[in-house]
């Protein structure tokens, strides 16, 4: 299974010929990323704040077989019930070997929590305001134990990327000293050796 992280919380999740994309971003709304124009198999929301829900950005192209099972988790945007931001969809994907969870934009420690349980992937929010922050999200990944995490859904300083309000990623990175892994590059296959942290770069990362 490959994975890349297109930008905020977009990703595209491929495999056998299949893809999907999670959470497209609309149109100049995030900060130094570019709009998002991809082809997929599918898409998935896990919410319809536009900055999750722009589905006119991924042109649905004939699909194959699709040798993913798609479940989910509800859950909350905010840490008073969803009625500050409402709720929230926590997608687990898996091709039967592989398992890859994409927490959305998670506002507190969800039920069910044992159905996170045995993930390949994690792709968890880390910058706060609108999501839990680093140090909420990195004691969920010490809790659940996932084999790699990768964060989204924050604020680069080096990069330039991200809304104004959220956290970098430090916070979160500082709890895992020596486990970091940061790659060049916007992609992972699941089946490669990483580091329990990797840190990818937007694939739509504006050059400043």
């Amino acid at each position: 299974m490959r994975l890349t992280w297109i930008g905020h919380s977009c990703f595209r999740v491929e495999d056998d010929g299949y893809s999907i994309v999670i959470d497209p971003y609309s149109d100049g709304s995030v900060e130094g990323l570019s709009d998002v124009r991809e082809e997929a198999s599918e898409v998935l929301c896990t919410h319809e704040h536009g900055d999750h829900s722009f589905r006119d950005g991924v042109r649905i192209t004939e699909p194959s077989s699709a040798p993913f099972s798609v479940e989910h988790i509800d859950a909350f945007h905010d840490d008073a019930g969803g009625t500050k931001r409402g709720g929230n969809r926590i997608y687990i994907i898996s091709d039967g070997r592989t398992r890859i969870a994409h927490l959305g934009d998670l506002g507190c420690r969800p039920e069910h929590i044992e159905r996170l349980q045995g993930l390949d992937v994690l792709m968890i929010p880390v910058g706060g305001f609108f999501t839990i922050d680093g140090r909420e999200a990195a004691a969920l990944v010490k809790e659940l134990g996932p084999r790699i995490t990768i964060p989204m859904h924050y604020r680069s300083t080096e990069h330039g990327f991200g809304f104004d309000v959220l956290s970098t990623a430090d916070d979160f990175l500082s709890a895992f000293t020596g486990d970091v892994e940061r790659l060049d590059g916007s992609s992972i296959d699941t089946d490669d050796t990483h580091k329990s942290i990797v840190v990818l770069n937007p694939r739509n990362m504006i050059d400043k």
